[in-house]
């Protein structure tokens, strides 16, 4: 306090128990949680992609399986058909095996990109008649 009485700001104590030496530190705090949350919704939209092209190969496998089986029952030649169904599913055969009246087939699909890498993921069916 000042002699005349008066309270004046060189006097008066800081505003907060912290004061200045952490200003701006909760800034920090909302970036860091923002870099987390945005990497948090990458990493589940490539789960979510990765899913997706898992089921879209096994979808693509299952349907090559059957229209080999059914070309195959018809007298047709099985791999023919399950390529031609496998490429209308946006898949790659990777294999075909008739054996007797079934048919197992191996299909490959590309995955979504991480980090500059495509991945692959392979869907396998077996079709024929119920014994």
């Amino acid at each position: 306090m000042s002699g005349d009485g008066c309270r004046c700001e060189s006097d008066a104590e800081p505003s907060g128990a912290r004061g200045w030496a952490d200003a701006g530190s909760a800034s920090l705090v909302v970036v860091s949680m923002i870099g987390v949350l945005v990497l948090l919704g990458l990493g589940a939209a490539f789960m979510t992609a990765t899913a997706a092209a898992h089921r879209r190969a096994q979808a693509g496998a299952d349907l090559a399986a059957l229209a080999g089986a059914t070309a195959g029952q018809q007298g047709s030649d099985p791999c023919v058909a399950a390529v031609e169904v496998a490429a209308a599913n946006h898949a790659e055969l990777t294999s075909c095996l008739p054996a007797g009246d079934d048919v197992v087939v191996a299909v490959r699909v590309e995955g979504p990109e991480f980090l500059g890498h495509t991945f692959e993921v392979i869907g396998r069916a077996r079709a024929g008649p119920s014994p």
